[in-house]
């Protein structure tokens, strides 16, 4: 039972927007070959993550999946990786 409890999705993005109060805006960049052209494209998807740490737009950071914390939060911020200069 408590190794299903470490298999969380781990995601590494961008805080794009921290207008709000403990949630941060996270985007994450995917990089996939196309199926049939074989071209590198750019796939890109944002995240509403909860923060106590306090992010700034710009910042590097680790989100990981949780349970919901409200209708659009199901990821919190664990560490920042890079902050913004």
């Amino acid at each position: 039972m408590a190794e299903a409890r470490n298999t969380r999705k781990v995601r590494e993005g961008v805080v794009v927007s921290n207008k709000m109060e403990k949630t941060v805006v996270v985007r994450t960049v995917r990089r996939i070959k196309h199926p049939l052209y074989g071209k590198v494209v750019i796939r890109s998807e944002k995240f509403k993550a909860h923060d106590e740490i306090g992010c700034d737009i710009g910042d590097t950071v680790e989100i990981m999946e949780t349970r919901p914390i409200s209708r659009d939060k199901r990821w919190r911020v664990t560490q920042i990786i890079e902050k913004v200069k």
